[in-house]
């Protein structure tokens, strides 16, 4: 069974709508979502099941980086390209994923990134720069996304996916200091989204 395939199944078994009405997710800034054409979603990352939470964000297909470390196993390995999720060595500039990821926005795709790297709380909390680093490269917006709630497997409460305002970006060189001054930006637009979902509480 094709990727394609298998994902559009998951569209028809309307998995989108059990996942909404199990964790009884709210969606907020929907709108903000380009229609089509390529784009990047960089939000926090707090859970495992975050990928699924983020998608709830539009009806286009999202695709991902992985941990390399994943496709060890053969049943997650299968899942993960069964969804078109590719593989990203995590730690020294992978640059085989990069020009995988660039592939991809060159055909209009759209990308969700957790500049965060990991969802471990007490992991690395300072963002990484490769989703500015593409945005620069290629001239694609970021989307930011705030997920709020997502950091339980069994559903207890709501969970919230918030999407900010596009970070319009042109394309230029991506040096260190550009990236690191969009990732800012991003990070930044990711955390106000948090402090307004805190003031509505």
């Amino acid at each position: 069974m094709s990727r394609v395939i298998l994902w559009e199944l998951s569209e028809r078994l309307r998995l989108r709508e059990i996942l909404t009405r199990l964790y009884r997710a709210e969606v907020c800034g929907a709108e903000h979502v380009p229609p089509a054409g390529p784009c990047i979603f960089v939000a926090n990352h707090e859970s495992l099941i975050d990928p699924w939470f983020l998608c709830l964000a539009t009806p286009r297909r999202v695709r991902f980086m992985a941990k390399a470390e994943l496709w060890r196993y053969p049943g997650i390995r299968w899942a993960m390209e069964a969804y078109g999720t590719f593989p990203v060595e995590r730690g020294n500039g992978d640059t085989g994923a990069m020009t995988r990821a660039g592939e991809l926005l060159a055909e209009g795709e759209a990308l969700g990134m957790f500049p965060r790297g990991t969802s471990k709380p007490a992991g690395n909390h300072i963002w990484h720069r490769g989703a500015a680093r593409l945005a620069l490269a290629h001239g694609v917006p970021l989307i930011p996304v705030r997920l709020v709630a997502t950091r339980q497997l069994v559903p207890r409460r709501p969970i919230r996916v918030l999407v900010g305002n596009a970070i319009q970006v042109a394309p230029q060189r991506p040096t260190i200091a550009a990236a690191k001054n969009l990732t800012a930006r991003a990070q930044a637009a990711v955390e106000a989204l948090a402090r307004d979902a805190r003031s509505t509480d």
